[in-house]
């Protein structure tokens, strides 16, 4: 199973590099909708990233997010195995981490995100994912669900990103939606 994941981790990351220029653009206000759906009114935290490796750009949404006064969260590598989300206002400054990520500068302040956005390699029709292979989000998405129980998993990629079955186990976490160029993907779907 190792050996499929790693197989699928590769080929998905080369496909994303040579058809990310012809991406198609993202209709971010489905995003919006979905916050709406969920968490009606509430002014909640969002958890982005910044985006890296021909991940799919959400800046303008995080942008926009913080325009309608949304408070914003970027992950921060703790350690090898620890990953957690710490507030950041958009274009604040960023600085390369150790772990040569972009992060918060100045913040210290943790938070618990109500809506997490995953960046990923490829991902199935059951919402299941491959990411790079550390199991950052894996690991922080459910200590985040035990702690806030209606926090929103929502997997970000290009539609080109789907394969038909993706190999999982234990330690794997199931995402609840997944937003493409074509729209947000649920289980329902």
């Amino acid at each position: 199973m190792k050996y499929d994941k790693l197989n699928l981790r590769n080929r998905f990351i080369l496909k994303r590099k040579k058809k990310y220029l012809n991406a198609k653009k993202f209709n971010f206000d489905l995003i919006f909708k979905l916050i709406r759906k969920h968490f009606y009114n509430k002014k909640i935290t969002i958890a982005g990233y910044y985006p890296s490796y021909y991940e799919v750009n959400i800046l303008s949404f995080l942008e926009e997010a913080t325009k309608r006064k949304f408070k914003i969260a970027l992950p921060v590598i703790k350690s090898p195995i620890s990953m957690s989300f710490k507030s950041w206002i958009f274009q604040d400054p960023l600085f390369v981490s150790k772990f040569g990520i972009l992060e918060p500068e100045n913040s210290k302040k943790q938070t618990v995100p109500d809506l997490i956005m995953v960046p990923l390699v490829a991902f199935d029709g059951k919402l299941n994912r491959i990411g790079y292979g550390k199991g950052y989000y894996d690991r922080s998405l459910r200590k985040i669900k035990n702690i806030k129980k209606k926090t929103i998993a929502l997997g970000i990629a290009y539609s080109f990103q789907k394969c038909k079955s993706i190999p999982v186990n234990k330690h794997d976490f199931k995402l609840d939606y997944i937003f493409t160029e074509r729209g947000i993907i649920s289980s329902n779907n």
